[in-house]
């Protein structure tokens, strides 16, 4: 079970970039309430690794045309990964 500080939408604002620090460096986890409601929920972005995109894959086999929306992916993203690291294939 996650345990999520209950705090109101008024605390929150007023103390936002100390929740933000506890949610950076605690790992902590909150509820935001408004008039008795829960209106959102501040906690740390998922993080993504290897081992998480396995498990993705496990759980979710690929469909046959996998393969080919992979390379359709990658073909779009070349340009911009290899100016980002300075391996333009059209510089001299």
């Amino acid at each position: 079970m996650i345990f999520m500080t209950e705090i109101s939408a008024t605390g929150a604002s007023r103390n936002f970039a100390d929740l933000l620090d506890a949610v950076e460096h605690e790992d902590a986890d909150f509820t935001i309430v408004r008039h008795g409601r829960v209106v959102a929920r501040l906690g740390a972005a998922p993080g993504g690794n290897g081992a998480a995109l396995k498990a993705a894959l496990r759980a979710n086999p690929p469909g046959p045309d996998w393969i080919d929306d992979i390379r359709a992916a990658l073909d779009f993203l070349e340009p911009d990964l290899e100016r980002r690291l300075g391996t333009d294939r059209d510089d001299p």
